[in-house]
This record gives C-alpha cells, sequence and structure tokens, in this order.
C-alpha cells in the first residue's frame, strides 16, 4: 500500500475587503478570520469556502466548551456574512 503526499501548498487568500469600518478582520488561518469590533472584541469568524459558482464566506462562532465553530449561516457577500456577526 502506498500513501499519497500531497506537497502543493495550501491556497492563501487574501483579506477581503470590508465596507463598513466597524469591524475588521485579523488572519486566523490560510482561510480564516477573525471578525473585531473598534473596542477589540471578537464578534466572530468569517471563513471563505470556494463553491462552483463563486466565493461564499460563512459566519461562524467559537463555541469554546467544545473547541468546535457553529454556523451562523453562509453568504455570497463579505458584509452580509460579518452583520450576521452582530450582536
Amino acid at each position: 500500500m502506498h500513501a499519497i503526499i500531497d506537497t502543493s501548498p495550501a491556497l492563501l487568500w487574501e483579506t477581503p475587503a470590508l465596507r463598513s469600518p466597524a469591524e475588521h478582520l485579523e488572519r486566523a488561518g490560510d482561510h480564516l478570520w477573525r471578525v473585531v469590533d473598534t473596542r477589540g472584541s471578537i464578534r466572530g469568524h468569517l471563513r471563505v469556502i470556494a463553491d462552483p459558482l463563486g466565493i461564499r464566506y460563512r459566519a461562524e462562532r467559537l463555541h469554546l466548551a467544545s473547541g468546535a465553530f457553529r454556523l451562523v449561516g453562509e453568504f455570497w457577500d463579505v458584509d452580509d456574512a460579518v452583520a450576521a456577526l452582530r450582536g
């Protein structure tokens, strides 16, 4: 039995541009950003997902007890995804 080793580099996505100055993005992974408000509080996370029809933006929150991300919603527009993490 032969193991297949993928030596291709991970795709590093460019940080999405937000229209609202209420939040900014801090890279947390190759396709993951923390959504941070003007006070420095983390509102949630934004994940970029490649879709056959284009780029999707997934709004997520980290559930501390389990250490897993919980889906808030998936959007075609980055600002819509960030807005879902407000409040």
